[in-house]
C-alpha cells in the first residue's frame, strides 16, 4: 500500500468513526471545531471497542469494492440539495453512479399496500418525470416505492436510499431491483455494510429522500404511513409537496387528502408539478389527465364501478342487475383491459377504462 493510499484509508476510518459512533449533531460539532479534519476530530474519540474495529474493517473493505464510495459532508459533488436541508448527513455509503449525484432530483413515495390504480398511476408518473429531467427517488419498499424505481429505470435513472447497509438489500425480493439500480443509478445508505433493517433507520433515512430532492409526490398512503413522514420532512425542508387525490372511501387514499387540506398541491397530471417546478430538461408534451370523471363514460357498469374497488353484491344494488348479467359484461370489460379482478370477487377499473369509450 501507498503512502497516498494510506493516508486514505486513515482519512476514510476517521470519517467512518466519527458518522458511526457519534449523534449526528455531536459530530458535525465536533468536525466544526476541528475545521472540518476529520482525522484532527477522531483524536478526540475514545478507542474503539473490538466491535467498533471490527464494523470499521468491514466498512472499510466494503468500501474497496468497485462501484463503492462514501460521500463526505464537504466533498464537491455533496448535492446542494441535501446540503441546504434541515439535517445533512455526515456521511453516506455509495453504490453505483455517483456521477449522478449533481442531477436534480424529485421523491415518489406511497404505501406498502397500494392499489392497482395507484401502482399504475406510481409508474406513469415515474417515467413522465424521468422524461421531464428528474432523477426519481424512493425508498426501495415494496408497493409504490418499487413501481416508481422501476419504471423509472425504463425511461432513465432513479436512486435509492435505504434503511440498513448496502449489502443487506431489504426487501429481498427487492435484490434484483437493486442490482439494476446499482447499474443505471444509484444505492444510498446512512447505514455502515453489516446494518440490518431495523424500524428504527427508516423514519430517519426519510429525510435523506426528502433532502435529495427538490420536490415529493405521494401516490397513495393511508394516514399513519411512512410516507408522510417523508413529506412532513420535505415541507420542513423548504420543498414541494404534492399528492394525487383517490376515493374518498379509500384508506390508501386518507393519507394524500390530509396533505391537500394541509397544503399539498393536488396533482392529476405532470403539468400540474412543473406548474410549480421549471423543468431541468426541455419539457416534453404534457400528458392528459390521468383520470376523468366517471360520467364521461357512456358503459353504465364502468359509471358503477368507479375508481374504487368494488364487490360483485354492491355492483348488482347499483345497476340492479342480475348476477349473470354483471359477470358476463365485467368479462368483456377484462378482456379489453378496462377493468380488473381482484380477490373476493371484487373488482376496479384500470387507467384503460378512465376514457371514454
Amino acid at each position: 500500500m501507498t503512502v497516498a493510499a494510506t493516508a486514505d484509508q486513515l482519512e476514510l476510518a476517521a470519517w467512518l468513526r466519527l458518522s458511526g459512533e457519534l449523534g449526528r449533531t455531536q459530530a458535525r460539532r465536533l468536525l466544526q471545531a476541528c475545521a472540518c479534519d476529520a482525522r484532527r476530530a477522531q483524536a478526540h474519540l475514545p478507542a474503539p471497542t473490538a466491535e467498533q474495529q471490527r464494523r470499521l474493517e468491514q466498512a472499510l473493505n466494503w468500501l474497496e469494492e468497485p462501484g463503492h464510495s462514501l460521500l463526505r459532508l464537504g466533498d464537491a459533488d455533496y448535492p446542494q440539495q441535501l446540503l441546504n436541508s434541515p439535517d445533512p448527513p455526515l456521511a453516506l455509503f455509495l453504490d453505483g453512479q455517483r456521477e449522478q449525484l449533481l442531477r436534480p432530483a424529485l421523491a415518489i413515495v406511497g404505501t406498502r399496500h397500494p392499489t392497482p390504480s395507484g401502482l399504475e398511476l406510481a409508474r406513469q408518473f415515474a417515467e413522465d418525470i424521468v422524461q421531464a429531467g428528474w432523477v426519481v427517488v424512493s425508498g426501495l419498499a415494496l408497493g409504490i416505492d418499487g413501481a416508481a424505481h422501476a419504471a423509472a429505470l425504463q425511461r432513465g435513472s432513479t436512486w435509492a436510499v435505504l434503511g440498513c447497509g448496502l449489502d443487506q438489500i431489504y426487501p429481498p425480493r427487492h435484490r434484483s431491483l437493486a442490482a439494476r439500480i446499482r447499474e443505471q443509478g444509484l444505492l444510498i445508505s446512512e447505514h455502515a455494510p453489516g446494518e440490518p433493517p431495523l424500524p428504527a433507520n427508516f423514519p430517519v433515512r426519510n429525510r435523506i429522500i426528502a433532502g435529495l430532492s427538490e420536490g415529493c409526490l405521494v401516490v397513495e398512503a393511508a394516514l399513519r404511513s411512512g410516507s408522510l413522514i417523508t413529506a412532513r420532512l420535505a415541507s420542513e425542508a423548504g420543498r414541494e409537496v404534492f399528492a394525487l387525490p383517490g376515493p374518498i372511501r379509500s384508506l390508501q387514499a386518507q393519507g394524500c387528502h390530509q396533505l391537500i387540506q394541509q397544503g399539498a398541491k393536488l396533482v392529476q397530471s405532470l403539468q400540474d408539478i412543473l406548474d410549480e417546478l421549471p423543468a431541468p430538461a426541455p419539457q416534453p408534451p404534457s400528458p392528459a389527465p390521468l383520470s376523468t370523471p366517471v360520467a364521461e363514460s357512456a358503459d353504465p357498469l364502468l359509471q358503477a364501478l368507479g375508481f374504487e374497488p368494488v364487490g360483485l353484491d354492491s355492483l348488482q344494488q347499483r345497476l340492479g342487475w342480475g348476477t349473470a348479467e354483471v359477470l358476463t359484461q365485467m368479462f368483456q370489460l377484462e378482456l379489453q383491459g378496462q377493468v380488473q379482478r381482484l380477490p373476493g370477487e371484487r373488482f376496479v377499473r384500470t387507467n384503460a377504462g378512465s376514457q371514454p369509450p
